[in-house]
C-alpha cells in the first residue's frame, strides 16, 4: 500500500510504502500517486499533515471515521501504541489534510504511522505503516559552519556584462570509530551543489538546491547516508556550482540580481550501536580549491570541463590536498535555513537524438527530434586536449545551422576538453539548455547518434493526467503542452528555458498552473513559489512581476501579480491545500490595500502596464499590435482583475473564518462593479469600452455584467471571434486565461473547439502546423522578429489544458455557489457568489459562507459533464487527484453514447450523460434510473443528471 501525508504551513508531501489494492477484501486504505522527492527525513515542520486513499470493488464508499497512530518506533507502532498520538476513533469524513495533533515534535524525531478507517460499507485493517524523521528545527540545532572561499582563481571573471566562475571543490576525511547505525546528513551548497561520500555521488538530485531569495530563506536537503559509510576512514567532498547565487549577469539591462561566492553548509550526524553519537561539519578543517576541472558553469552560457584538470580520487580517503587551500569560514546568506519540501530537478527522462548532419566541414548538427530542456551525454575518443563544442538551439537556420538570435545573450555552449582516454563520457552538472538541435564542432572523427543521449530534467514529481482524443491536433496540441509545461519547471515556474531570462513571471503562470495540475502533482512546487512570491513582497505591500526577484520588476500590475491569489484558489481546490491560503493571506491583503490606495481612483483601478500582452497583431512581422482597435484599456484590465482579486478574497475570508472581512469585501465589490459599469458599459450597444473580446469576455466571465445584457456581451465575443477574426483566436495572455470556458460556458463549446482545432494562424495548430514540439511564445512566431520568440513558453495556452479536462472529458472538483450562473450574472466557471450585501454575508454562520463560496475542495465532491462535440469521436482522459484516480473515457458509436467512468474511494461526482430521455440511458446493462448506487437527480438541457458514489460505472446512450 501507499500512505501520503502533507505538511502544513506548506505543501503536501508524500511518504510511500507499495503493496497492490487487495480486491478481495472490502476496503483497503492505498494511496496510487506520490508528489514527494525530497527524501521523507529531516522534515521542517512541526506540524504534519497526513492522507490517505480509500480503495475498494465496491461502490459507494465514504469514510465514516478513521484511527490514526503516530509512534517513535516501528516497535511500538506495530504494538498499537501511538506513544506520539493516538488519535482515538474520530468520527470524520476526512481522509485529505488530517492534522497532526500529539505531542510535540522534536529536531531528529523518528516517527512511523499508521491508519485504519471505517466507512458505510465496512473497515479496513491497518494500513501498513510509513514513516518520516524530523529535519533541525531550530538554529541552535546547526553547529556546521558556512564556508567558501570570498575570492576569485585564474580563469574567473567576476566584474562587467557575462560573469566567468569555476566550480568549487571541497573536502574533509575523518574517522568513524564503528559502522553507525545510523547517518543523516543535512547540507545546502550555494548557488548549486554535487555531494559525494567515499567515491559516490549520494542522491539523485541535479541542480540542487531550489532557488530562492537568499537573503530571505536557504534551503537545505537532508539524505540518510548510512549504507556509504564505514568503519575507519571516510570523506565527504563536495562541487559547487553558481546557479543563481553568483549571478550570470551583473550590468547591464538584464542585470541578474548577484548574491556572492559560492559556499556552502554541511553537519552529518553519526549514531553507533552502542548509541554514541559524532558529529562531522563544515567548518575551517575541510579544503578547498577552484582547480578542478569545471572552468566554468551558469545557467545561460554553459558549462567548460577540461578533463585534463580531473583530480582522480578526490572524493576518496588518501586523496594528496596540500596544495588545496583552507576552507575560510564565511559569511552566512542572510535567508533562514529551512527544509526543503518541493522536490529538486532530476533527470525525469532520457531520450534518444533522432539524425545527425554535417551542414558544413567539421560541424554536425544534432537533432533530438524534440524541443526539450537539460543536457546531452556524450562519447568521444581522442587525443588529450582536444576541444569538443557543443551548442544549443531550437531551430535552424535555412542553410541547417543553428539559429540563435533568439538566445538574447545566452552563450549556450559547453566545451569539453579531452584527456586522452580509451572512450570518454561528459555531461554537465552545473547548466542546463533548452533545445532541439545540438552544434557539435570539434569532435574528433565522424560523430553518430550512437554518440550522444538526452537527459530531460525538471522537477521531479507525478505525472497525474492522461489525455487522448480522437483529433490529432489536440493531441498533438496536447503534447507540445506537456513537454512545455516540465521543461519550465525549474524549482521555480519559469517563462522559457533556453534565452538569457528564464525567471519566474507571474502572468505566464495564473490560470495555467490550474491546466497544469492535471498533468502533474505541481503541489510543492507551486506552493514554494507562492512562498518566493510572498518573501519578494515590498514593506509597502508592493508585489513582483517576477519571483523570486533575480529581476527587480515591480511595475503594479493587477494581472501579474494577481497569479498570487489565484495560484492559492487553485491549490485548494486541485488539492485541498488551504495553507497557502492562510499563510499568504494578511499579504494579499497589503498588496490589495496598497493597489487601492496608490491606483484607485473613483473605484476604478487605473495601473495595468503590460496589456492583453502577445494578442494576435494586424499584422504577421509585427510583435505588438499598432492598432488601437485591438488594445484591451488598462483601466478595464485593471479593475476586472482588483474585481476578481475581491471575489478570491471573499472566498478566502469565509474559509478562514472572517465574516468580517468577507463581507467589507463584498461591499468593495458592488462598488467597483457599478463605477466599472458606469465607466465602460454601453448600454446601446451592450459592449465594454472598445468592444475588444478581453474587455467583453473578462467582465461576463467576472460577473459584472447587468442583469439582462449577459447574452448581447457574449454575442460580441462571439461575432469578433466569428466575424472579425475569422473563427481565431484574437485574446492574448489575458483574455486567453478564460476564453475556452467562457465560450463553452455560454452555449458555445462548437466555436471552443474551432480554436482548439484550427491549423491556420493564429492558433495553437499552426504552431503543430509549422513543426512545433512545444508551445510558442508567439501566435506568430514564424514571422514576427525572430529574434523575439521563444519556442518554449506556455503563457498562452491559458485554460486550454483546463478545457481539455474539465470540459472535453468533463472531470472537475465541484465548485461552490460563487460558480453557478443560475444565481449570479457570471457563467458557473468565473462569477461571483450571490453574497453580494454586506448584510447578507455578514448574517451568514461562517459554515454557511464556507459552504456556499468555497465549494469542494481536492475533489471530494466532482462534476462530470462532458462535451461530445461534433467531429469529436472520443475523449479518453484519467487524472490522479488527492483522493485517487479519476476516468472519463467516452466514445461515439452505432448513433450511441458510451461513457465508462471510475470515481475514488470517499467522493461522489455529479454526472451529466448527453441524453435527450432519461429512458435512453442505460448503466451496466441495466436502466440506469435503477442501477446500483445510481441516483436520477433531473434533466438539464440535453443531459440525464445523476448522482453517483465512488467505483466504476459504464453508461450508454441509445441502441
Amino acid at each position: 500500500m501507499r500512505i501520503r501525508f502533507s505538511l502544513s504551513g506548506a505543501s503536501i508531501l508524500m511518504i510511500v510504502v507499495f503493496a497492490a489494492c487487495r480486491q478481495q477484501a472490502a476496503i483497503d486504505i492505498t494511496s496510487l500517486r506520490c508528489e514527494q522527492l525530497t527524501d521523507p527525513q529531516g522534515i521542517g515542520c512541526a506540524a504534519p499533515r497526513f492522507s490517505w486513499d480509500i480503495c475498494s470493488n465496491e461502490r459507494g464508499i465514504r469514510q465514516t471515521s478513521f484511527h490514526l497512530l503516530v509512534a517513535s518506533s516501528l516497535e511500538q507502532l506495530n504494538a498499537d501504541e501511538g506513544d506520539l498520538w493516538d488519535s482515538q476513533v474520530i468520527k470524520s469524513n476526512a481522509s485529505t489534510n488530517v492534522p497532526y495533533d500529539g505531542k510535540k515534535l522534536e529536531s531528529r524525531s523518528a516517527c512511523f504511522w499508521k491508519v485504519k478507517v471505517t466507512t458505510n460499507r465496512g473497515g479496513s485493517q491497518w494500513s501498513q505503516p510509513a514513516s518520516w524523521s524530523m529535519g533541525l528545527l531550530h538554529p541552535a540545532d546547526w553547529h556546521a559552519q558556512w564556508i567558501g572561499l570570498d575570492k576569485s582563481f585564474r580563469d574567473d571573471v567576476v566584474e562587467q556584462g557575462n560573469t566567468r566562475l569555476a566550480a568549487r571543490y571541497l573536502r574533509t576525511e575523518f574517522d568513524a570509530l564503528q559502522k553507525p547505525v545510523k547517518a543523516t546528513l543535512y547540507m545546502s551548497g550555494l548557488g548549486l551543489y554535487k555531494l559525494f561520500m567515499n567515491g559516490k555521488t549520494i542522491g539523485d538530485q541535479e541542480l540542487a538546491p531550489t532557488p530562492t531569495d537568499y537573503a530571505k530563506v536557504v534551503k537545505y536537503n537532508t539524505f540518510d547516508v548510512t549504507d556509504e559509510l564505514v568503519q575507519g576512514k571516510n570523506v565527504l567532498a563536495v562541487a559547487l556550482g553558481n546557479g543563481r547565487y553568483f549571478s550570470m549577469r551583473q550590468t547591464g539591462d538584464r542585470s541578474v540580481r548577484h548574491f556572492g561566492f559560492p559556499k556552502m553548509i554541511l553537519q552529518l550526524e553519526l549514531i553507533d550501536a552502542d548509541g554514541s553519537r559524532q558529529t562531522v561539519v563544515s567548518d575551517d578543517s575541510w579544503k578547498v580549491t577552484a582547480d578542478g576541472p569545471i572552468r566554468a558553469n551558469n545557467e545561460f552560457d554553459g558549462e567548460e570541463y577540461d578533463a585534463t584538470m580531473e583530480m582522480p580520487g578526490w572524493d576518496v580517503a588518501g586523496f594528496d590536498d596540500s596544495k588545496w587551500l583552507p576552507a575560510e569560514p564565511v559569511q552566512a546568506p542572510g535567508g533562514i535555513l529551512e527544509a526543503q519540501l518541493n522536490r529538486n530537478i532530476k533527470v525525469m527522462e532520457t531520450i534518444r537524438p533522432v539524425n545527425i548532419t554535417q551542414p558544413k566541414p567539421g560541424m554536425y548538427i544534432l537533432d533530438m527530434g524534440q524541443n526539450m530542456v537539460g543536457w546531452v551525454t556524450m562519447k568521444v575518443k581522442g587525443k588529450a586536449g582536444d576541444k569538443v563544442k557543443l551548442r544549443f538551439a531550437e531551430t535552424l537556420q535555412n542553410d541547417g545551422t543553428l539559429f540563435v538570435a533568439n538566445l538574447l545573450a545566452a552563450l549556450v555552449t559547453d566545451l569539453y576538453t579531452l584527456k586522452g582516454a580509451e572512450t570518454e563520457l561528459f555531461e554537465p552538472s552545473f547548466t542546463y539548455h533548452g533545445f532541439r538541435f545540438v552544434e557539435i564542432t570539434g569532435y574528433p572523427g565522424t560523430p553518430s547518434v550512437n554518440d550522444f543521449e538526452g537527459k530531460v530534467l525538471y522537477d521531479e514529481m507525478e505525472v497525474t493526467g492522461q489525455f487522448e482524443t480522437s483529433n490529432n491536433t489536440i493531441n498533438q496540441i496536447y503534447r507540445n503542452a506537456y513537454w512545455g509545461i516540465r521543461g519550465n519547471y525549474r524549482g521555480m515556474p519559469t517563462d522559457c528555458p533556453q534565452r538569457d531570462e528564464r525567471m519566474g513571471w507571474l502572468g505566464d503562470r495564473a490560470v495555467g498552473s490550474h491546466g497544469e495540475s492535471f498533468i502533474f502533482g505541481n503541489n510543492n512546487l507551486y506552493a514554494k513559489w507562492l512562498d518566493d512570491i510572498a518573501q519578494a513582497q515590498r514593506e509597502d505591500g508592493s508585489i513582483p512581476d517576477v519571483a523570486p526577484n533575480y529581476w527587480s520588476v515591480y511595475s503594479d500590475n493587477m494581472t501579474w501579480p494577481g497569479a498570487f491569489i489565484i495560484i492559492a484558489n487553485m491549490l485548494y481546490e486541485q488539492y485541498g491545500n488551504s495553507e497557502p491560503i492562510a499563510k499568504h493571506y494578511d499579504s494579499m491583503k497589503r498588496w490589495m490595500t496598497y493597489m487601492r490606495t496608490k491606483y484607485m481612483k473613483d473605484n476604478i483601478m487605473t495601473k495595468d502596464r503590460y496589456g492583453d500582452w502577445c494578442m494576435p497583431p494586424e499584422s504577421p512581422e509585427l510583435i505588438i499590435s499598432k492598432d488601437p482597435a485591438r488594445h484591451t484599456d488598462a483601466a478595464v484590465l485593471g479593475t476586472t482583475f482588483y474585481y476578481r482579486m475581491l471575489f478570491l478574497l471573499e472566498r478566502f475570508a469565509g474559509l478562514l473564518n472572517k465574516p468580517d472581512d468577507a463581507g467589507a469585501f463584498a461591499a468593495e465589490a458592488l462598488l467597483v462593479k457599478n463605477a466599472f459599469n458606469e465607466k465602460f458599459f454601453h448600454k446601446e450597444t451592450a459592449q465594454y469600452s472598445n468592444n475588444t473580446v478581453t474587455a467583453n469576455l473578462l467582465s461576463l466571465c467576472f460577473g459584472m455584467v447587468p442583469a439582462g445584457y449577459e447574452e448581447k456581451v457574449f454575442q460580441h465575443v462571439v461575432d469578433k471571434t466569428e466575424k472579425e477574426f475569422d473563427g481565431h483566436v484574437s485574446t492574448g495572455l489575458v483574455g486567453i486565461q478564460w476564453l475556452m470556458r467562457g465560450l463553452t460556458e455560454h452555449g458555445r463549446a462548437d466555436l471552443a473547439y474551432r480554436l482548439a482545432t484550427n491549423r491556420d494562424y493564429p492558433s495553437w495548430g499552426y504552431m503543430v502546423e509549422n513543426g512545433a514540439t512545444t508551445i510558442w511564445e508567439l501566435w506568430n512566431g514564424d514571422t514576427a522578429d525572430p529574434a523575439m520568440n521563444s519556442h518554449n513558453h506556455v503563457m498562452l495556452l491559458g485554460d486550454l489544458i483546463v478545457w481539455f479536462y474539465e470540459y472535453l472529458a468533463g472531470i472537475r472538483n465541484a465548485p461552490g455557489n460563487g460558480y453557478d450562473k443560475n444565481q449570479t450574472a457570471g457563467n458557473d466557471v468565473l462569477s461571483r457568489p450571490s453574497l453580494r450585501g454586506t448584510k447578507q454575508s455578514s448574517a451568514l454562520t461562517i459554515t454557511e459562507l464556507q459552504n456556499n463560496v468555497m465549494g469542494s475542495s481536492g475533489f471530494e465532491k466532482i462534476v462530470m459533464r462532458p462535451h461530445p462535440l461534433e467531429g469529436l469521436d472520443y475523449v479518453k482522459a484519467s487524472y490522479r487527484s488527492v483522493r485517487g484516480l479519476i476516468k472519463s473515457h467516452w466514445q461515439k458509436h452505432d448513433g450511441g453514447f458510451h461513457w465508462e467512468i471510475t470515481v475514488p474511494g470517499n467522493a461522489a461526482a455529479t454526472v451529466y450523460v448527453p441524453a435527450a430521455d432519461r429512458r435512453q440511458i442505460t448503466e451496466s446493462g441495466q436502466k440506469a434510473s435503477s442501477a446500483r448506487n445510481v441516483k436520477f437527480i433531473k434533466m438539464e438541457g440535453d443531459y440525464a443528471v445523476f448522482e453517483i458514489g465512488s467505483g466504476n460505472y459504464s453508461f450508454h446512450v441509445g441502441n
